[in-house]
């Protein structure tokens, strides 16, 4: 029986290619998952994908003519054909309220610069020390959207909206203590924003790049 129906038409048909989810697929799976979409496309970007998986599919896919790369902060997996050209797109800033939300913002940065976007990032400037976040904000005067990442309370994304005049894309983290209840805190207080905050999922660092890519890309790109 097969399973596998990898989506090779979801470039033409939504402007993004497939990535894909690798946290429960068998190592195997994710071999035979990489060599569809090496063969066909020339890359396959992989996200919260663990080292030894990573480590496997790695072994099992790098043949001359490609690149890989993993992150085991942000936990993404990317093998690519080293001539294939990606179109540049605008300019996206990343920022995180705290140190424990780096893994995330990792994951955005690189899945938006896989996408074509030059990406700008600056990392702990959450509200505790709310005065690190205006020299953050001065150098994404470029950008034509922000991802903004916060556990606990999540209020920076709030903050940042009531101070930019580009879209801002919220991402809560499970991070933080009980009642933070492993990110929903965070997620209800960037739903409950009194600034216009476009809110992903909790931990989904790939979803907020993708949307921060659909923004900044040039309408007829």
């Amino acid at each position: 029986m097969r399973i596998l129906k990898p989506d090779l038409d979801r470039l033409r048909r939504c402007g993004i290619p497939e990535v894909v989810y690798g946290e429960f697929k068998s190592k195997e799976d994710l071999v035979n998952i990489a060599y569809f979409f090496l063969s066909k496309c020339g890359r396959i970007i992989v996200t919260k994908i663990d080292k030894p998986k990573a480590n496997y599919v790695s072994k099992k896919t790098r043949v001359r003519g490609c690149s890989v790369k993993y992150s085991p902060k942000a936990k993404v997996l990317v093998v690519k054909k080293q001539k294939l050209n990606v179109k540049k797109m605008g300019e996206v800033g990343i920022l995180t309220a705290g140190t424990s939300d780096i893994p995330i913002a990792e994951e955005a940065r690189i899945v938006a610069e896989e996408l074509g976007c030059a990406t700008i990032t600056e990392y702990d400037v959450g509200i505790a020390g709310v005065h690190r976040l205006y020299p953050a904000l001065k150098r994404m005067t470029n950008a034509g959207a922000l991802v903004v990442v916060a556990g606990m309370e999540g209020a920076l994304p709030s903050v940042v909206s009531g101070l930019v005049d580009v879209p801002v894309i919220g991402v809560p983290t499970s991070v933080g203590y009980g009642v933070s209840h492993k990110g929903e805190a965070a997620l209800h207080t960037m739903l409950n924003s009194c600034t216009p905050v476009a809110v992903v999922n909790i931990d989904n660092g790939y979803g907020a790049a993708v949307l921060a890519y659909q923004i900044v890309k040039p309408k007829n790109g």
